[in-house]
């Protein structure tokens, strides 16, 4: 299986309003971090979550969180040579 594709090694933290979300796991979406149909031609798929009340969010851009979407700072372990 092929790699995800990091944005950033740190989360983007933004507030969602209540709602369905996809969040792009392949990390080639240009609407960052959510999805726009980039992984089409990739073995990932999004990953649907769903906000219940307003609330503040710490998204993961690196990929390679143990808790999709959101940041778990895995990045904080991956090598200093990935964007």
């Amino acid at each position: 299986m092929a790699e995800s594709v990091i944005t950033a090694k740190k989360p983007q933290v933004m507030t969602l309003q209540p709602g369905k979300y996809y969040w792009s796991s392949c990390g080639k979406s240009t609407n960052q971090p959510f999805g726009n149909g980039a992984h089409q031609e990739t073995d990932f798929q999004p990953v649907e979550f769903v906000i219940t009340e307003e609330k503040p969010v710490a998204m993961c851009l690196c990929k390679h969180t143990e808790d999709p979407p959101f940041c778990d700072v895995s990045h904080s372990k991956l090598a200093t040579a990935t964007p």
